[in-house]
């Protein structure tokens, strides 16, 4: 029975139909309680071949990527959302590929509904936001469906990607009173009049569900009651009351399957069940079992569901009713037999946990125990829920306190902490010890002076060498907070440290990578990456192993080697999908720096997107600060300015702490930006604040992002010489010191702009020739082309035309594969006041230029020889995507195949030469 909603329908209709075409959708439902929403949708699908469906239970809201598993038909064994969310991408694209179930109609979009999103568990929503962001050209339609999407159990990324402006959004209110008489009309309360529909409307505002129960509960006798105006019509019973009364009016046998069913969850299979249900089973999932579920089944009380087989309660009303029904005796026994039933070992102490009456020692340890185990594989969500279970059960304070604080590092680690401010209050309320110290520093990152004295706390009221695991984690943030103050030193030292106490329990999955950083932010990146030694291909690489190689792809750029870094990087870019959403953040950050050096721009403006989107989906935004100051960059220097306002806007919004690194993030963002504008006020303002930093070692180490040389330019500029070699003399040092080529040809240019400046033309052209020297091993284009722009403006202003056309020309040259408009203007305004044209055949060849930046990461990895579905697991895309883009980039190109685009592609200039 179903009425009204003829205009959600209709958007929901609208919604399919447009994934039918190719444009996939995305679909909120929302309203409260009782009020429809599950009806709507399942109205809606009818015999919808392609569904999958998954429900959040609220007693399962615990269990990572339970709601995942439901999705997929199968336990996802992965421990990070992000890797999830790819595996459910390719689970959608595998069901777009499949031929429609019997009865189905070919080329129907794939539905994927979510009911309950409030209740589903965390890592399955994040894993949902990550695969749904991913959509572009996929016949995929994603309903979730909520009671209210401010609530604060949804994840913020899930919220966002729910809430955009293309989202086709369902708000169900009351049924309206022509609806309420057709209603009850259905249900055989026939002759509901108008009034009488109104003043039912007013008394239950149109829900459904306090209608029906209305209905059921009064039947004819409703109509008089609301003829009535001088009494309040009947309150309809509890929803509890209705499933108990079908309770109480079925068999013994069945009413103890349906119980042993509530225990053991929303969905379980019926073997389990029936076990569960008797302390000496017989037949199980046999006759008398498969006679039981039949008359559940007619009773409403539980429904049949995928499985071997498997079942599962029609609402998650009806199974918390049945489950908050059963006394606790009844309730505890039934817990010991689910746990003598299943096989997962997190479930049967689950089970014993919701057993146990008080406190429970060597339970405690157990839990305590797995929890950590958890901990140690980066199963973050399970094993706070092991660890919360543990404390709840000890009677000893330190062992409670300690399992909490251990807990909550679990859940900041899941990214499942909602109010950072709520779990400081409540960690503050514990005893003072090195646990409570080092957690509450951990949470204040983001103010350095309170988080060093924290941890200051913590590292004195621990012991190392008892307590190894805490001092791991004290190091470890100890170099993650010299990090951000740009202490290579200190950072390498306490990562040393952490490493040296607890090497395969620190906490962070970025340990390894910090300390190599440090090591090279010191001074030390080639003696450092002389001792690193061999190390194996990336798809080969342990855990440990392949941070080392995301260390050495990050280091390499500080000795110059940028074709060792893209190597490296590209490689743990595709290796590490199983790894922390942090980890995936610096690889794809590192590897589109690399990119941006070597002047594949279009890569690397595909990897920061993907690298700001992961960090979204997981509520990360602070993770991806360098790859959007990186991506302010990029827009720049293709005079982009809007976005690169947009991209440093959003990295100013972090430096007003006095963390370093997101000042230096902001200021380098903001920086670029006005160089590309050609502002050198704009320069001062957002670089010259760097200076106020005080020791710069770490800042200015060449193989970082040079900021000195724009400084000096800057100032040079506006006349203020003797500031711009303040600026510069130190990094020129430094450089040479080093022997880096690329940190010397940046600091050659500045250098030949000062003299200029300062009207010491001999002096500005030995520096500028000084720069070309260097060029043969610098294999940053985009450095060479300014280069040769700096000096071929310089010799026009010395009269030396012709010298200065082949300057520009070569500027130009390595200037347009960029698209650096800003840079390319000027140059094309020097040619002309040189009285020169741009040379015929330097102008960016038309093959690339007609495609967007995604089509051109597209179009190469497919000429390299790769398959859609090798493209998709590259760019974290889904196949129907990879084939969109495919089907827009021949077209414009004029091919009709794989060859004939490798052909084509094959005669673009490589920018990097």
């Amino acid at each position: 029975m179903f009425v009204g909603r003829a205009e959600s329908l209709a958007l929901l209709a609208g919604a399919r139909e447009r994934a039918r075409a190719g444009v996939p959708g995305r679909v909120l439902v929302e309203g409260p309680a009782g009020i429809g929403k599950t009806a709507l949708v399942r109205h809606f699908l009818g015999g919808s071949g392609r569904v999958l469906r998954a429900a959040g239970e609220e007693a399962e809201s615990e269990l990572p990527f339970g709601v995942l598993a439901q999705l997929l038909g199968s336990r996802v064994r992965r421990t990070d959302a992000s890797a999830a969310g790819a595996e459910l991408l390719e689970a959608w694209d595998e069901a777009q590929e499949t031929d429609p179930e019997p009865g189905g109609v070919a080329g129907e979009p794939v539905v994927v509904v979510v009911d309950d999103a409030q209740w589903a568990d965390h890592a399955s929503l994040q894993a949902l936001t990550f695969a749904v962001r991913r959509l572009r050209a996929d016949r995929v339609l994603v309903l979730v469906v909520v009671r209210d999407v401010d609530d604060a159990r949804l994840p913020g990324g899930l919220r966002r990607c729910f809430t955009a402006d293309d989202v086709v959004r369902v708000r169900l209110d009351g049924l309206a009173p022509t609806e309420l008489r057709r209603m009850g009309s259905e249900l055989g309360t026939s002759g509901l009049t108008i009034p009488a529909a109104d003043r039912l409307y007013a008394h239950t505002g149109g829900n459904p569900l306090h209608v029906r129960a209305l209905l059921e509960q009064e039947g004819p006798g409703l109509l008089e009651a609301l003829a009535r105006t001088d009494v309040a019509p009947p309150v309809p019973k509890s929803f509890t009351a209705l499933v108990l009364a079908r309770l109480a009016a079925i068999s013994a046998p069945t009413e103890a399957l349906v119980c042993a069913a509530a225990v053991l969850g929303a969905h379980c299979g019926l073997a389990e069940a029936w076990t569960a249900a008797h302390e000496n089973p017989r037949g199980a999932a046999g006759g008398d079992a498969l006679a039981a579920l039949e008359e559940a089944v007619r009773a409403g009380l539980l429904t049949e569901a995928a499985g071997d087989p498997g079942i599962r309660f029609p609402h998650p009303l009806v199974h918390a009713s049945v489950y908050h029904w059963l006394g606790p005796a009844r309730r505890a026994a039934l817990h010991l037999r689910a746990a003598a039933v299943v096989t997962d070992e997190a479930q049967r102490l689950r089970h014993r946990a919701l057993a146990a009456v008080g406190p429970d020692e060597g339970l405690a340890a157990e839990l305590a125990s797995l929890g950590r185990k958890f901990a140690a594989e980066g199963a973050w969500a399970g094993a706070a829920a092991q660890l919360e279970a543990a404390a709840r059960l000890s009677a000893d304070a330190e062992v409670r306190e300690r399992c909490s604080l251990e807990a909550v590092e679990c859940r900041l680690l899941a990214g499942d902490v909602q109010d950072v401010g709520e779990v400081a209050e409540r960690i503050r309320q514990f005893a003072p010890g090195g646990w409570r110290s080092y957690l509450l520093g951990r949470l204040s990152l983001f103010d350095v002076g309170r988080a060093e004295a924290l941890l200051t706390d913590a590292w004195h009221r621990c012991d190392p060498e008892a307590e190894p695991l805490l001092g791991a984690r004290i190091a470890g943030q100890f170099a993650a907070l010299h990090g951000s103050m740009s202490h290579g030193a200190e950072m390498a030292e306490w990562a040393d440290l952490a490493l040296r106490l607890a090497p395969d329990d620190t906490a962070t999955d970025m340990i390894r990578y910090l300390r190599l950083i440090g090591l090279a932010m010191s001074g030390r990146a080639a003696d450092t990456l002389a001792e690193l030694g061999p190390l194996p291909d990336p798809v080969l690489a342990s855990p440990a192993q392949l941070e080392n190689l995301l260390g050495r792809g990050n280091l390499r750029p500080f000795v110059g080697d940028l074709t060792g870094a893209l190597r490296d990087l590209s490689g743990v870019f595709g290796a590490c999908r199983g790894r922390a959403a942090s980890f995936r953040v610096v690889a794809a950050t590192g590897l589109a720096s690399a990119e941006y050096r070597v002047g594949r721009w279009d890569d690397a403006l595909v990897h920061t997107e993907f690298a700001l989107s992961l960090a979204a989906d997981t509520d990360q935004p602070h993770i991806a600060l360098h790859s959007r100051t990186l991506a302010a960059q990029l827009c720049a220097a293709r005079g982009e300015f809007a976005k690169a306002q947009a991209h440093a806007s959003v990295v100013r919004a972090y430096s007003g702490g006095s963390h370093v690194s997101p000042a230096l993030a902001a200021a380098l963002a903001e920086g670029y930006l006005a160089r590309a504008q050609g502002d050198p006020e704009g320069v001062v303002v957002a670089l010259d604040p760097l200076l106020a930093l005080g020791p710069r070692g770490s800042l200015e180490e060449p193989g970082t992002v040079p900021w000195a040389d724009l400084l000096s330019d800057a100032w040079s500029a506006l006349g203020e010489e003797k500031r711009a070699a303040g600026i510069l003399a130190p990094y020129e040092v430094l450089a040479a010191r080093r022997g880096h080529h690329e940190a010397l040809l940046v600091a050659a240019r500045a250098r030949g702009t000062l003299e200029a400046a300062r009207g010491d033309t001999e002096a500005a052209e030995r520096a500028f020739r000084l720069g070309l020297t260097h060029c043969a091993h610098v294999e940053a284009p985009f450095d060479r082309a300014l280069l040769h722009l700096a000096y071929g403006g310089f010799l026009r202003r010395t009269g030396k035309r012709t010298l200065a056309g082949e300057q520009l020309q070569s500027a130009r040259d390595l200037l347009v594969p960029l698209e650096a408009k800003p840079d390319l203007e000027r140059c094309d305004r020097e040619l002309a006041a040189c009285g020169l044209r741009p040379a015929a055949g330097h102008e960016r060849p038309s093959d690339l230029a007609v495609l967007t930046p995604q089509e051109r990461a597209v179009a190469r990895l497919v000429a390299s020889g790769l398959t859609n579905r090798q493209v998709a697991r590259e760019l974290v895309i889904s196949v129907k995507t990879v084939e969109y883009h495919m089907g827009r980039i021949f077209p414009k190109l004029g091919v009709d195949s794989r060859t004939r685009l490798a052909a084509r592609l094959a005669g673009v200039p490589d920018p990097r030469s």
